[in-house]
C-alpha cells in the first residue's frame, strides 16, 4: 500500500460440531428482529431502542416490582 500498511486475506475457517462453516464474530441471533430504517434513524429515531423500551414496559406491567418497606434502624445506644 502507498502508506507502507498491507492487506491480508484470511486463508483458514472454523466449522461447527455438525459439520457446517461458521462465520467467525458473527454474536447471537436476536430473539426479536427489528429492522433499522435508515430514514427513520436519519431524523433520530432509534427503533431498536424503542423496541427494546416497548418490551421493558410491557414486562413491567405482567411483572411490576414491588415496594420493599425499610426495616426499622437498628438500636446502637449502649446498654
Amino acid at each position: 500500500m502507498v502508506d507502507g500498511g498491507s492487506i491480508t486475506v484470511p486463508t483458514f475457517g472454523i466449522y461447527s460440531t455438525k459439520g457446517e462453516w461458521i462465520i467467525e464474530g458473527h454474536g447471537v441471533d436476536p430473539d426479536i428482529p427489528v429492522v433499522d430504517d435508515p430514514s427513520l434513524m436519519a431524523k433520530g429515531g432509534d427503533p431498536q431502542l424503542e423496541r427494546a423500551i416497548q418490551e421493558v414496559v410491557k414486562s413491567l406491567k405482567k411483572s411490576p416490582p414491588t415496594e420493599i418497606k425499610k426495616p426499622k434502624y437498628p438500636l446502637r445506644a449502649g446498654r
